[in-house]
């Protein structure tokens, strides 16, 4: 079954259950819904390709997202990633305005492009690096809003790119999306050694000859591509929590930059699969409830530790 049918013949199905009949007004109902959640069926629903798509897609997206946040927070550029995804929104809604079928094609480019840019104003002191993210934000912001406006409005599409969602990922975003994150995941490995000597030691990596702005710029790339696997199920506007969240709640109890990694990475992919299963059960969007799954471990760990 596609997903388009599923979708339409589901109104006596789980799906229709899940995604319709429910509706959050109190915490009660909230206990009670807790209470009736049957795993044996948001299992059945994950058999079906659409949704397994989406798992293996966001499965992949956070460990990217956690490796390199791992690295952007050590260095203090964590909100580099939020800039990113200001600057996703606008390259998303330009190419919903030209009316292309993938826009990820026009985003991918866009934003690398500005990663550098970033990353070379802030290297050469001639803006700072808080001022430069800054300035991209909000001028993407302005951009976004602006086409999006003159292009017909806030319709579906949009809102599926700012907020992100699971159903609408199709075969050709997931392919690119897998290959990308894959190439993430190949080049931090092929570099890791190199990457952690810049993170943790910066004027050690200099006077041992390594060239710390390559490095810089590969982080600053790396992201970028990030940003464009994850931001059609995150949303522009929720992908850079990916970035921040998994890696300050590993950063509280690892000892090592290895252990930071795996933690952040195993972390990452946790909140994913239960931001997930919780939106499938209490009708909410998808990227909402893995954000706020990370922020409820947050505070968590905040409270332990």
């Amino acid at each position: 079954m596609s997903r388009t049918e599923f979708i339409k013949n589901s109104r006596q199905s789980l799906f229709n259950k899940v995604f319709y009949n429910f509706n959050v007004r109190s915490p009660k109902l909230i206990l009670r819904r807790v209470k009736q959640i049957n795993f044996d069926e948001i299992f059945k629903l994950l058999s079906y390709p659409f949704a397994l798509k989406a798992l293996v897609v966001g499965t992949l997206v956070s460990v990217c997202s956690a490796l390199l946040g791992s690295v952007l927070v050590l260095k203090k550029y964590s909100l580099i990633g939020h800039s990113l995804a200001d600057i996703g929104f606008a390259s998303a809604s330009l190419a919903l305005a030209l009316g292309v079928t993938s826009p990820m094609i026009v985003s991918m480019p866009i934003i690398v492009s500005c990663s550098f840019l970033i990353m070379y104003l802030s290297q050469n002191k001639k803006i700072q690096g808080d001022v430069a993210i800054g300035i991209f934000s909000t001028s993407s912001l302005a951009v976004g809003v602006l086409v999006t406006s003159m292009s017909g409005g806030f319709n579906t599409d949009v809102y599926s790119y700012m907020f992100g969602s699971i159903l609408v990922i199709d075969d050709f975003d997931a392919i690119i999306s897998v290959l990308l994150s894959l190439f993430v995941l190949g080049v931090f490995f092929v570099f890791y050694n190199r990457l952690f000597l810049v993170t943790s030691d910066e004027i050690f990596a200099k006077s041992s000859g390594i060239n710390v702005n390559f490095y810089h710029f590969l982080i600053s790339f790396l992201t970028a591509l990030t940003i464009v696997v994850g931001m059609r199920m995150m949303g522009t506007l929720l992908i850079s929590s990916l970035i921040i969240f998994p890696s300050v709640i590993a950063k509280k109890i690892a000892k090592s930059f290895k252990s930071l990694m795996l933690l952040s990475s195993a972390i990452s992919c946790v909140c994913f699969v239960l931001g997930m299963m919780i939106s499938f059960q209490f009708n909410i969007p998808t990227g909402a409830s893995i954000v706020l799954t990370n922020l409820l471990i947050f505070v968590i760990f905040s409270v332990i530790r």
